[in-house]
């Protein structure tokens, strides 16, 4: 690990004048950033601890529930409105890391994880990700993992939130605070296709925090689940999920909301399959056939092919999960 200088901030304002170097990071939870740091794929010459800031709390008003950024995992997993209101939410939370990762990690910090590719984390192999240009090893590569939407010929990294893809199923925003004042971005917009320029991950602008997620309230997302099919049943990164949430009236789908992670370089909301399911019943045969749609677009790779089958399936057990408490 290089040498860097820290500073402890007790104010928003403070935390922004601090962060003002371009090459500066904010420590919150820190089970990213420090692990970043001692493989040197990330170099600050300034960490901003900003775990003392006001940015706490979760409440609803007549519109949206907000989150603030330094809620840990654990804490808004259990919370009693997320729980009862947002499940989807709380399973999301509660498929990612481990207990003791969760009870550290911030929701601003989990939404801006960075890449678990192998070779954006090892700096004896180019990426383009960590250096622009330097080409992308996992397309020809070992890339079992990686994904099959939304890929270009610079980057095939998937994004590693659980929480996110369930957030991107419900129209999230999230609240960026610069130096200039805050602004609300949709996180179905803050997260960029890696194009031509994968190191350009989201629009978070450099100083910028997130301080606050805010969700919609949906009267209907009580019902609501996550589905995170991996390697293994904890600990481990998704091969395939699906966040979905479902408005059955009349024996038929009048609402749905879809979004899928493992598959995607971002998360991936399912906007085909919702178009598909509206006003149809929730039934295998329905499901079956919109669940289809999903994968159109898909370019798997050499190791990875699986993933199309496997995002099928994910869906369907998902709304079949949901058909199931209808």
């Amino acid at each position: 690990m290089r040498p860097y200088d820290f500073a402890i901030t007790h104010s928003v304002a403070e935390a922004l004048d601090r962060a003002a170097a371009t090459d500066s990071a904010y420590l919150a939870g820190g089970t990213t950033l420090v692990d970043l740091m001692k493989l040197e794929v990330l170099t600050p010459s300034r960490v901003v601890d900003i775990n003392r800031l006001p940015l706490t709390g979760v409440w609803t008003d007549r519109h949206r529930l907000h989150i603030a950024a330094l809620e840990r995992m654990s804490d808004v997993a259990t919370h009693p409105v997320v729980t009862s209101r947002y499940p989807m939410l709380s399973e999301a939370l509660l498929a990612g890391a481990s207990p003791q990762l969760r009870n550290m990690a911030s929701i601003g910090g989990n939404m801006l994880q960075r890449s678990r590719c192998g070779y954006f984390r090892d700096t004896s192999t180019p990426c383009n990700k960590r250096t622009p240009g330097t080409g992308c090893p996992a397309i020809k590569g070992a890339n079992r993992a990686h994904a099959v939407l939304g890929t270009s010929d610079s980057c095939v990294s998937t994004h590693p939130s659980d929480l996110a893809v369930a957030l991107v199923a419900l129209d999230a925003s999230v609240r960026l605070t610069g130096r200039d004042g805050s602004r609300d971005v949709r996180l179905a917009e803050f997260y960029r296709l890696p194009g031509t320029t994968p190191h350009l991950e989201n629009d978070l602008r450099p100083g910028e925090l997130v301080t606050e997620v805010t969700v919609p309230l949906l009267g209907w997302a009580n019902r609501s689940t996550y589905v995170k099919v991996r390697d293994r049943s904890s600990y481990e990164f998704a091969l395939a999920s699906a966040a979905a949430a479902v408005l059955v009236r009349g024996g038929v789908v009048r609402d749905v909301r879809l979004a899928a992670g493992g598959v995607g370089t971002r998360p991936w909301r399912l906007a085909a399959v919702e178009d598909a399911l509206r006003g149809k019943p929730l039934r295998l045969d329905v499901v079956e056939k919109a669940a289809a749609l999903a994968t159109e677009g898909a370019r798997p790779l050499a190791h990875n092919g699986f993933k199309v089958p496997l995002l099928r399936r994910t869906i369907i057990r998902a709304l079949m999960k949901l058909a199931d408490r209808t």
